[in-house]
């Protein structure tokens, strides 16, 4: 008989873990945390593209404005202004990043703890079914003692 069956009517019935529900819960969550993760890493990822590009292009503008020797007063008040604007676009598109990458790590620390749910019962589910193995093969040796045991029988006199 094939390991890790009951017998049960004459037939043998496989192993069944009675939370498998659950751990396809658990599995289905540690999924959607993964999702959530990869989401978060690719906002996170847009925001800081969006933050370099910012300072780069406030770079270029600085170094034009400290260049602009021969530049009248109405395009030097201009470009301070650009410059000004791109400062406060560096500083918001910052606290964007700083915020997305709490979100990120907050995501990341819910796929672990749902990993961790899900690997323990995944573990729970392994010595259940080393149990009932051993259960199994327990049983069939108990008959094929009791089976030899009869046919081996000393004839009484």
């Amino acid at each position: 008989m094939p390991r890790g069956c009951q017998k049960k009517g004459g037939m043998r019935v496989p192993f069944r873990f009675k939370m498998q529900k659950v751990l396809d819960y658990r599995e289905q969550l540690e999924e959607e945390a993964k999702v959530n993760l990869a989401i978060q890493r690719a906002r996170l990822a847009e925001a800081q593209d969006r933050l370099d590009k910012i300072k780069s292009e406030l770079r270029q503008a600085e170094d034009r404005l400290v260049g602009a020797v021969l530049m009248d007063a109405a395009e030097r008040w201009v470009l301070e202004q650009y410059v000004k604007g791109l400062r406060a676009d560096a500083a918001h598109e910052a606290l964007q990043v700083r915020m997305l990458e709490q979100l990120a790590e907050e995501a990341r620390q819910l796929l672990a703890e749902r990993a961790i749910d899900k690997k323990l019962l995944e573990k729970l589910k392994e010595r259940q079914k080393q149990h009932y193995a051993r259960e199994e093969q327990l049983k069939e040796q108990r008959t094929n003692d009791e089976t030899a045991t009869l046919r081996y029988k000393a004839p009484t006199l």
